[in-house]
């Protein structure tokens, strides 16, 4: 039974510094995979997931950002100006509060593209999220299959989905994707205006609510040149 989610932000606000030099001249989200720029992957996905509000945050480039987004002549798209100041993930989501309401939101970081397994996955994480134990669902990835850049992982995931931290000084098997369904109305109890969404999870971790989706095709972290170069590459084999 579907969860009615029907609202989104795409996390588009980021200089991109590791991505230069390529974002000398316009933002991360505007770079092209696969003959598309990351935040249309983004955005395409979610409008094919049957989302009907998608807010995009700006601030670097800003201009150009804003243009592109609306050369796109999209009413479902609204846009979060943050060029005054970069708030981070989780301020850039609490600065949009009133554009997301107080339903849970899927979030989705512009430089995650990845090649569906054998189900979709916006879909299969709408239907996942159950509210009732759930105050956030992340979409997870397997670190060996991952193309782009790959840390020691991030989590280590139970039977049940239930998602617990990477102790320091070890490895994990689950990496996260940058997408998730969340509860907006957590972002609103922190005080600070620029902070990470990390600080909005410690606490549902430390409460047993914070779940994991694994993804079962094939997700590509798009944050270097390297990375772009071995993402180009694995998307002209398929």
């Amino acid at each position: 039974m579907s969860n009615a989610i029907d609202t989104a932000m795409v996390l588009a606000a980021g200089h991109g510094t590791r991505m230069k030099p390529l974002t000398d001249d316009k933002p991360k989200a505007l770079i092209e995979v696969g003959g598309k720029a990351m935040v249309d992957h983004a955005i395409d996905r979610l409008k094919a997931a049957g989302i009907k509000r998608i807010v995009v945050n700006i601030h670097a480039f800003a201009d150009l950002m804003r243009a592109h987004l609306e050369a796109r002549n999209d009413p479902d798209i609204l846009i979060s100006d943050e060029s005054g100041e970069l708030l981070e993930t989780g301020g850039g989501i609490k600065k949009a509060l009133p554009l997301l309401g107080d339903k849970p939101i899927i979030t989705h970081n512009c430089d995650s593209v990845w090649v569906e397994g054998m189900g979709k996955t916006l879909p299969r994480l709408i239907e996942t999220f159950d509210a009732g134990k759930m105050d956030a669902l992340l979409v997870v990835a397997v670190t060996a299959s991952i193309i782009g850049d790959v840390s020691r992982g991030d989590f280590i995931m139970d039977a049940a989905g239930k998602l617990e931290w990477r102790e320091p000084s070890s490895v994990a098997p689950f990496m996260y994707t940058g997408v998730q369904i969340i509860k907006p109305q957590l972002f609103a109890d922190i005080d600070e205006t620029a902070f990470s969404t990390t600080r909005v999870w410690r606490g549902i971790f430390d409460a047993g609510r914070a779940f994991g989706l694994r993804h079962d095709g094939v997700w590509m972290h798009v944050g270097t040149p390297a990375a772009l170069a071995d993402a180009q590459e694995f998307l002209q084999s398929l």
